[in-house]
This record gives C-alpha cells, sequence and structure tokens, in this order.
C-alpha cells in the first residue's frame, strides 16, 4: 500500500478505536488530559511504523497494547505516581510481544468507555465545553473539525478543550460511574450532550448550512455506544430512537443546493429504511423496560408516527397530540408547547393551534425564538390572514442566525405578498 493510502487507514481506524484506548489510559493514570496525549504519541508511532511493517493484522489491538507501554513508562518516570505502577504493575505485565494481542481485544472496556463519558459530560463544565471534550475524545474529531461543524474559530474550541481538562484535573474528578443516587440525575446530562451535539447537526443554529451531518454521525455513533454499556436504562434507548428516526430523513432535509425542504414536502421514498428499521428497534427495547416512557422516548414515539405515514396525509396527527400531551407532562416547556400546537392544528384545524400560540407569545423564553412567528404565520396563512403571515414569516427571519432558514422564511413572506395581490386581483 502506497504511504498515503496507509495514512488514511489509520485514520480510519483510529476513529473507531481512540475512544476504547483514551478510556482506559484514563483507568490507569487518572487524567484524561495526559491520558489523551499517550494516545496521541501511540497514532503517531502507528503513522511512522506502519508504513514500513505494513498495518498488522489486528490493529485496534496492536494500538491498545502500544498505549499500555506507554501509559507504563508514564508511570515508570513519575515518581509521584511510583505506587500507583507497583500497584497495576502487579495486575499486568505489558512486557510480552505480539502474542497477546488477541488477548487485549477481549478485554471489557465497556466500564471504562462508560467512565470517560461521565467524566466528559461532568456538570463542572459548561454545556459548550461538555459537547467540545465529548467530541474530541469520544467521538474522535479534531479541533478543525469540531470548530468548523460550530462555526467557531479553531483556538475557540482549543480553549474550550484545554480549560475543560484543566478543571476535571484540578477538581480530581473521579474517573468512575456515579453511585446509585446521582447516577440517573448524571445520566441526564450525557443524553443532553448527545442530544445537543444532534440537534445541531439537525438543524443548525446558524451558518451556511441547514444541516451538518458529521455532527448528526457523531452523536448518533455515541448514542449507540451508550445504549450498549446502560442497556437496561430505557431512556437511553428513546434517544437512540430518536436519533435514528431523525437521521432517516436527513438527506431529504434539503435540496441538491442546499435549500430547507420542510417534513410535509420531503420525498418519504428516499428515507432511510435501515434507519427506520433501527428506530422502530431501539424504540421497542426502550418500552420492554419497566416504567414510563420517558421524554426521548416519547419524541422517538412521535418520530415513529411520521416514519410509519407513507404520505403527509396517512400522518396520525391525534396520535401526534396525544404523545405531546404526554411530553408536555413529562417534561414541560413552551417548545414542547409549541410543538403540541402543532399537531393540534394539523389534527383539529389552525384556529386550534393559533389560540395556543397567541398565548405562547407571552413566554419570556420564546421572545427571541424565531420558530414562535414562524409557526403563527403558518396558522395564520391558513387561516387566509395573509398580510399578518407575512409579518410574522419577516420577523421570524429576522430572529434566525441560519442563512438557509432565514432564505426560506423571506420567501415564505414573499409567497405572501403575492398570493394577498393575486387575491385582490380577482376581486
Amino acid at each position: 500500500m502506497m504511504a498515503s493510502s496507509i495514512h488514511r487507514t489509520v485514520d480510519a481506524i483510529w476513529r473507531m478505536e481512540a475512544a476504547k484506548i483514551i478510556a482506559v489510559l484514563t483507568r490507569m493514570v487518572r487524567d484524561v488530559g495526559i491520558a489523551e496525549d499517550l494516545a496521541q504519541d501511540t497514532l503517531i508511532v502507528a503513522l511512522e511504523k506502519w508504513p514500513e511493517t505494513g498495518i498488522p493484522d489486528n490493529p485496534g489491538a496492536w494500538l491498545m497494547t502500544a498505549a499500555k507501554r506507554r501509559a507504563l513508562d508514564y508511570l515508570r518516570r513519575d515518581r509521584v505516581l511510583g505506587r500507583k505502577y507497583e500497584e497495576i504493575g502487579r495486575e499486568m505485565d505489558m512486557r510480552q510481544q505480539d502474542q497477546e494481542y488477541d488477548a487485549v481485544v477481549e478485554e471489557d472496556i465497556g466500564d471504562d468507555l462508560l467512565r470517560l463519558i461521565f467524566m466528559t459530560c461532568h456538570p463542572l463544565l459548561s454545556s459548550q465545553a461538555r459537547v467540545a471534550l465529548t467530541l474530541r475524545l469520544l467521538g474522535g474529531l479534531t479541533t478543525v473539525e469540531i470548530a468548523h461543524a460550530y462555526l467557531v474559530p479553531e483556538p475557540t474550541v482549543a480553549q474550550r478543550i484545554v480549560r475543560a481538562k484543566r478543571t476535571l484535573a484540578e477538581a480530581r474528578v473521579p474517573f468512575e460511574v456515579p453511585q446509585a443516587p446521582e447516577l440517573k440525575g448524571r445520566l441526564s446530562s450525557v443524553y443532553e450532550v448527545i442530544y445537543l451535539m444532534f440537534n445541531e447537526g439537525y438543524s443548525a443554529s446558524s451558518g451556511e448550512n441547514w444541516t451538518r451531518p458529521l455532527l448528526c454521525k457523531e452523536a448518533l455513533r455515541l448514542g449507540r455506544i451508550l445504549a450498549e454499556i446502560v442497556p437496561s436504562e430505557s431512556e437511553v434507548h428513546g434517544l437512540v430512537a430518536l436519533m435514528e428516526f431523525q437521521s432517516s430523513r436527513l438527506r431529504t432535509r434539503v435540496d441538491s443546493s442546499g435549500e430547507p425542504i420542510l417534513l410535509m414536502d420531503q420525498n418519504r421514498a428516499q428515507w432511510d429504511q435501515l434507519l427506520i428499521r433501527r428506530g422502530f428497534a431501539a424504540l421497542e427495547r426502550a418500552g420492554r423496560i419497566p416504567g414510563a416512557l420517558g421524554p426521548y422516548s416519547l419524541q422517538a414515539s412521535i418520530s415513529a408516527c411520521h416514519a410509519r405515514a407513507r404520505t403527509p396525509s396517512e400522518t396520525n396527527w391525534i396520535r401526534i397530540a396525544a404523545l405531546y400531551e404526554a411530553l408536555a407532562q413529562a417534561a414541560p416547556s413552551p417548545v414542547v408547547e409549541l410543538n403540541r400546537a402543532v399537531s393540534l392544528a394539523m389534527a383539529f384545524g389552525p384556529e386550534v393551534g393559533l389560540e395556543i400560540v397567541d398565548a405562547l407569545a407571552l413566554e419570556p423564553a420564546l421572545k427571541e425564538y424565531h420558530l414562535l412567528p414562524s409557526v403563527r404565520g403558518d396558522f395564520l396563512m391558513k387561516l387566509g390572514r395573509v398580510q399578518e403571515a407575512c409579518e410574522e414569516f419577516k420577523r421570524a427571519a429576522s430572529l434566525t442566525s441560519n442563512a438557509r432558514e432565514r432564505v426560506m422564511l423571506l420567501k415564505r413572506a414573499s409567497d405572501c405578498v403575492t398570493e394577498s395581490e393575486s387575491e385582490m386581483g380577482t376581486e
């Protein structure tokens, strides 16, 4: 193989193995920053050696073994951690050669991955820092890729990651799964971080593109990993199901020029059926676990209604409205109420939805939320109140930071004017 081809292969392997390696190294050295440095050193060794020797039969095990050896070398050099090295040294002898590689792969590292997820999503860190650190250590993304995904300068992302590692180290955050009383709350934080990533990819809050598939892909991958290491938690399967269903529509959310396509206008024949099947399977797993469905499972159930409908007219809006009612009980918020208004309008008419939206206009949390005037404009348009609808679409366009969405909303406002002039011409 050419060196450039090997480098691409190494990069792909690293994306798959990095999180596991960093998790194991963090357990060994008890510092996530040092663990990442050691992991990167291992990657450099692979990039130097493999073009000469060829890629090993079991590259993941090779990387894991080499990384552990580097960790032990580090512990030997660090006299402060000398006692810790002696403890680890009694547990494993890393001086054996390639015959150990197969055994390395068989090690159960699920617990270490779970500990790493809890560490990167620790409440001590800001939401932005949690997302950046999780994408870096568990998603394997570079700072350049994270900066590009979130449309922020690369130095900003790098600083967030450095500060996050320093905060965790200075606070001596333990590399452990929280105990039962704290576990549920901390898991909620992990779910939130993963879904924040996904949402930013599904409907980008700013920039020139309406979707950022890379973020959706990485969030879904992390969700699937989490579902395998905490399989008894219903909500993790609900979260995965929700992301599977929504990912199935990604390629139909924009046209060939990148312009947004709304749900009711999408070509459902092009929805990814494999992801839809995976979504139903995950939702079924969530339902088999005792207890009421949580917010993510309820949202997944709503997405499942859309997945079942072969055409927009077949959508069971009454069931969706009922599910939003349940979601409003489980996780009340103005945004949930806005979505409930949409479902009720689709089920029973726009005047029903408009009544709820008008009440939401007084909500401080929605004052600058562009989807409130967008939804209100849609209801007004359907009720024939064209001029009012036009103003609402213009207001929505002024509030969004996404260029593609702004163009779409201004077009809707322009369409209102055209329709209004057409009606005046027929009078």
